[in-house]
């Protein structure tokens, strides 16, 4: 009963410092994922009888709680982007998901396998779970609530959280890539799997994401702004929590057609708020969805410190430390650099666009995800170690700089006069 008494304080807790904690860290070199990581770590540590979560052991747990903070997160960037898909008007986010994410991947795993000394499935699972970026990790690069004007987003910020939204799910093909190198070559290599994979994997699961996505969001945006009965035109309700409806029913609808829910609910949010761009609903689904990810991402984060300071990083090696610096500071910033050549937003937008790859959320319900499967069961202390440690350090390290140098590009593009 004491246990169960202290869980409920400290969930209260919680809840309440995620109301507060945004308002407290705002314009200062800090951010909430920061301040939650750090308490998690504090009470850990600490003679409190709260329960700690082991990933390795509560593996199916974190799968399910990740995934649902990242599928609640990707319909509220989506709802909250206001520039229509265009290739032109995206042309930042193609170039960030055809370059930077697959160069990611190669560079990341041909250095697990340098440094680390792994084979080649367990470097490709490493590089493709430390793919997808999280700019809900720092608030100040990510788009902010919805509005009526279509060219309001800087740059910096819809580049960033447009390309989150979709490599969360085209981060999954490289997943199903390694787990597919394992099934066949074990700890060697083979090319055996590429056909099947390329058909199934990525075309086939990718082109069911997206029909599902897009027809679910236009199918959704009739009924919520044009159909002809009341009860069914929820736009004239306002309640908040249909953006869990349409996030559920987009994921769970694509994932029983076996095709990629990550990629449909990303669709789903852009087509819905594209059937009525200037409404007020969106507000009021962005918000809804705002707080229920805020939530889920103060708890994970909490236990991620608990984990981390119970021992998370017991096998981590100097090597595992090194390719996570090596990723963060040098891989995303070359590749994203490389692939923004000739895009005409400005050097500073490209450099500052290259620089916030952050990881976050996504790489947790990956890696979480692929250790469910046969293959990888050996080295599951070992990943879980490297990739807790590049998110502590990509929270930490990304969380401090978001917003000096987000206020810094905002105060010279003012100076000078220039467009968003």
């Amino acid at each position: 009963m004491m246990l169960s008494d202290a869980v409920y304080a400290a969930l209260g807790i919680g809840a309440l410092a995620a109301a507060v904690v945004p308002r407290i860290v705002f314009r200062r070199p800090l951010s909430m994922p920061m301040v939650f990581l750090a308490a998690g770590v504090l009470v850990a540590v600490l003679p409190f009888p709260l329960p700690t979560v082991d990933p390795v052991r509560d593996r199916l747990w974190v799968e399910h709680v990740t995934e649902v903070c990242v599928i609640v997160s990707l319909m509220g960037a989506g709802l909250a982007i206001n520039r229509p898909v265009r290739l032109r008007a995206w042309a930042g986010t193609w170039r960030l998901l055809g370059i930077t994410l697959p160069l990611t991947v190669a560079a990341t795993a041909a250095t697990a396998a340098w440094l680390l000394g792994w084979p080649p499935a367990a470097a490709l699972l490493l590089a493709a779970v430390l793919a997808p970026t999280d700019p809900v990790l720092a608030a100040e690069v990510r788009v902010g609530e919805p509005t009526d004007a279509e060219q309001d987003e800087d740059e910096v910020r819809f580049t960033l959280t447009s390309e989150a939204g979709l490599n969360d799910g085209l981060a999954f093909p490289f997943v199903l890539a390694a787990l597919a190198l394992a099934a066949t070559a074990g700890s060697g290599w083979s090319a055996n799997w590429l056909g099947g994979w390329l058909l199934t994997d990525v075309l086939g699961r990718g082109a069911v994401g997206l029909a599902t996505g897009l027809v679910t969001g236009r199918l959704l945006g009739r009924m919520f702004f044009r159909a002809k009965a009341s009860a069914l035109r929820l736009s004239e309700h306002m309640e908040g929590f249909v953006a869990l409806g349409a996030t559920f029913v987009s994921y769970g609808i694509a994932e029983l057609l076996q095709g990629y829910g990550f990629f449909a609910v990303f669709v789903t949010a852009c087509t819905i708020r594209a059937a009525e761009r200037s409404h007020g609903y969106h507000k009021v689904l962005h918000e809804f969805t705002e707080q229920i990810e805020r939530l889920l991402t103060a708890v994970l984060l909490f236990l991620l410190g608990g984990f981390l300071a119970t021992g998370g990083l017991a096998a981590l090696t100097w090597q595992g430390a090194l390719l996570s610096g090596l990723l963060l500071l040098v891989v995303r910033p070359v590749t994203g650099w490389v692939a923004q050549i000739g895009h005409p937003a400005g050097p500073r937008e490209r450099l500052v666009t290259s620089l916030f790859g952050i990881r976050g959320i996504g790489s947790l319900f990956y890696l979480a995800y692929a250790l469910g499967h046969d293959g990888f069961a050996g080295r599951a202390e070992q990943l879980w170690a490297v990739v807790a440690f590049t998110v502590l350090t990509s929270v930490m390290v990304h969380g401090a700089a978001a917003t000096p140098v987000i206020t810094r590009l905002d105060r010279l593009r003012r100076r000078s006069g220039e467009p968003p």
